[in-house]
């Protein structure tokens, strides 16, 4: 098996966060040149996770029938193509649908990721692998608005879009010549109607995959809360610039990847229910702090952003075991179960880009009370994923 296959799957979940972070610190200058408003900016981050998470429905399916490498070969390219496209953009019309062709593009990577992590392992050495790809990808919320920044005050915001095309090319050569097919010829599914009908239904009315997939989705959501509400969050409340934005992706980061290591030495050690209660644990301990913090409103950036250090060190922490738990419960079909969760993941961002975010960044004190609520509905849906 060639190497560095951890590495490559964590460069393809990073178009994620890349396609999202990385053009934030321009949303200034795009305003001004698009002749447009903060508010249709927003709508370009909604429909990107609309298309986002309508597509993530579709890759595991498709990977099933033809195999992993070309699914992942062709969204590479579609999505650089769509990254050049936004280059050339004169208003904010013509940014919404090649934003959308990127969200259809973009999940290709990190759906079917998953589903090769379980294609080549499975217990301890799958969450070990899956740690792995978590802690790298885990650099991109932090590095992708200070590359999106530098390339900002360098060239201007069409530079940002200019690199996401470069990434996604260099990628697609990076799997052409080290990542191999996982998924064997014998153990495809046909991509027709009836059987893809018979296995939607047998995944989505999984109850045990949906609570662990909700689960995840909610965790994640208290997190992200915050990056979709960075320029309000930052800017406004915390009187921050557009080169600033490292105070909420450096704390944030270094969590993930602390998260991420501490899961991947201990997954051979901790059974599944201590490394949730761990995980849990400090999630908790975080936002408990974070709104006393917002009631106490001391002065400095830095009370307001520490709690999200803590809060990654326990997610990243729960994130393979919560993935791998999901994907166990449809084993015949991991392709369109990762679909699955990333839908389910995805459409619960874009509802909050679109409608949770605007609703509570309004004070500090409702961003740290909406995070809060997310993360108590994640609390629930493990505990019923548990039971069942």
């Amino acid at each position: 098996m060639p190497s560095g296959i951890a590495l490559i799957l964590a460069g393809l979940a990073m178009l994620g966060p890349f396609s999202i972070n990385a053009y934030l610190p321009s949303f200034p200058e795009m305003t001004r040149v698009l002749h447009t408003d903060g508010v249709a900016l927003q709508q370009t981050i909604s429909v990107y996770f609309a298309a986002f998470a309508f597509m993530s429905l579709w890759h595991g399916a498709i990977s099933d029938a033809c195999g992993r490498r070309a699914v992942v070969l062709a969204g590479l390219a579609v999505y650089a193509a769509a990254s050049l496209g936004c280059v050339f953009v004169t208003g904010v019309e013509q940014l919404l649908p090649l934003r959308a062709l990127q969200g259809l593009a973009a999940g290709a990577g990190i759906v079917i990721g998953r589903a090769i992590i379980r294609d080549l392992h499975d217990g301890p050495q799958a969450r070990r692998m899956m740690s792995q790809v978590v802690m790298v990808y885990g650099l991109a919320p932090a590095i992708a608005p200070l590359v999106g920044g530098a390339l900002q005050r360098a060239f201007g915001w069409r530079a940002v879009f200019l690199f996401l095309a470069l990434l996604a090319a260099s990628l697609f050569v990076a799997v052409v010549l080290r990542l191999p097919e996982t998924l064997a010829a014998t153990a495809r599914q046909p991509f027709r109607p009836g059987p893809l009908a018979r296995g939607y239904a047998g995944v989505l009315g999984n109850r045990a995959f949906m609570a662990w997939s909700l689960s995840y989705a909610l965790m994640f959501g208290a997190f992200f809360l915050y990056v979709l509400s960075a320029p309000v969050f930052l800017m406004r409340h915390l009187g921050l610039g557009e080169a600033d934005f490292l105070w909420l992706f450096g704390p944030a980061t270094a969590g993930l990847v602390g998260g991420s290591a501490l899961a991947g030495k201990v997954s051979a050690r901790w059974p599944v229910r201590l490394t949730l209660q761990v995980g849990f644990a400090l999630m908790a301990a975080a936002l408990a702090f974070n709104l006393a913090v917002c009631l106490a409103r001391p002065p400095g950036a830095g009370w307001y952003v520490l709690h999200l250090f803590v809060f990654n060190l326990g997610m990243s922490l729960a994130v393979p075991t919560l993935t791998i738990r999901g994907l166990d419960c449809v084993p015949a079909r991991r392709g369109m179960g990762a679909s699955v969760q990333l839908f389910v993941q995805t459409g619960f961002n874009a509802l909050i880009a679109a409608v949770i975010a605007p609703m509570v960044w309004g004070s500090l004190l409702s961003l740290a009370a909406g995070a809060a609520v997310l993360f108590l509905c994640a609390g629930a849906g493990v505990l019923l994923a548990a039971r069942l």
